[in-house]
């Protein structure tokens, strides 16, 4: 792992802050056009034929939300047959266009029922304040897939697996610990989103904890008198250069801006969250009792990541499963493993082994 001093580290997290690409300076618009379901990545579905893999769009209600979701259905499926399902969860700032409906078509193609939807507060999913961004609802969103999905014609409620990409797999692995339906759970460059908000990326502001719970309280403070909800991580995608990207020191964030603000864009993501969420998100963490874990578990990461230390540290603690293994896709980065074919391919060569072993 890199090594970046945490004073650059802390003037990196509060640049990215307040970042955003200009699209005349950072070419290129989503990688498909002109497809009615909005998907935003290579070889996407862009319409529905008999005998091949299949996109259903599906909305559900969770504890009064309505949640938008899409249902991938492998080759000649049929109902009235027997099959495997697996639940994807989108990173954060992610919808189900982008990386976790790559990922839950491929799964599909693999011969699984896959189910990927907007968190609630986000996407195209409802729910108030905009933006809400707290581990209790990211939770139940993967356990509100889970209900849905055993409900599903043909999918088999004993044969169920998650697969959770960057923030998405923090939350997961938490989904993980008390959903027993779940069989097999993987994850793709996992992020601990209650670390990372509370001590900084790669650690780098633990000594202002305080201070930002201050400031997270104070915002909560204000939506209360005011109804108005502070908003953290804004980015604006039409006011970054190639020269200020390159003034940030981390794959992560550096490409981050680029694959969601301009390759892999789509208008319902946004890196925004309410401030008055990090009054949650800081006092959480996505290992906390991670040995409730006693299922499969499969975690993969780039080589070359800079946020592998999360992964390496959620797989060291995960001892309530003997069946688990850390994976590193050699010479990948975080943001590399969404959308990179070859490394979605070495990705996806371990998930259908493993899916197809965990979930005979």
């Amino acid at each position: 792992m890199m090594m970046i001093s945490k004073k650059k580290l802390a003037l990196m997290a509060m640049m990215v802050m307040s970042l955003g690409v200009t699209s005349a300076s950072l070419a290129a618009g989503p990688v498909t056009t002109g497809n009615s379901y909005g998907l935003v990545y290579a070889n996407a579905i862009t319409h529905n034929e008999k005998g091949q893999v299949n996109i259903h769009p599906v909305h559900y209600d969770l504890d009064g939300r309505t949640i938008a979701a899409n249902v991938y259905t492998p080759k000649n499926y049929d109902p009235a047959k027997s099959y495997a399902a697996i639940v994807v969860a989108h990173p954060n700032g992610g919808v189900k266009e982008q990386v976790a409906g790559l990922y839950a078509q491929k799964l599909a193609e693999a011969g699984y029922v896959t189910i990927a939807a907007d968190a609630s507060f986000q996407g195209a999913s409802s729910g108030e304040p905009r933006h809400q961004d707290m581990p209790y609802f990211r939770t139940e969103d993967i356990h509100g897939m889970v209900d849905y999905i055993s409900q599903y014609p043909g999918v088999d409620k004993n044969r169920i697996g998650a697969l959770g990409i960057c923030g998405g797999g923090g939350y997961t692995l938490n989904a993980a610990k008390s959903d027993k339906r779940m069989k097999a759970v993987a994850t793709i460059s996992m992020f601990n989103s209650g670390r990372v908000r509370r001590e900084g990326y790669m650690d780098s502001q633990k000594d202002s904890v305080q201070e930002r719970l201050k400031a997270a309280n104070d915002a909560r403070q204000k939506a209360v008198e005011t109804g108005k909800h502070d908003i953290s991580g804004h980015v604006d995608f039409e006011t970054i250069t190639p020269e200020r990207l390159k003034g940030i020191p981390t794959d992560l964030y550096r490409e981050g801006l680029i694959y969601y603000g301009q390759t892999h864009r789509h208008p319902n993501s946004t890196f925004d969250y309410t401030t008055d969420s990090l009054s949650e998100l800081m006092t959480w963490d996505a290992t906390d009792q991670i040995d409730l874990i006693n299922v499969p578990l499969l975690m993969i990461a780039g080589s070359k990541a800079d946020s592998l230390y999360m992964t390496e540290d959620a797989y060291q603690k995960a001892t309530g499963t003997t069946d688990k293994e850390l994976f590193e896709i050699p010479g990948a980065t975080h943001i590399q493993t969404y959308y990179v074919p070859k490394y979605v391919n070495q990705a996806m060569a371990k998930l259908t082994e493993f899916f197809g072993r965990t979930l005979r």
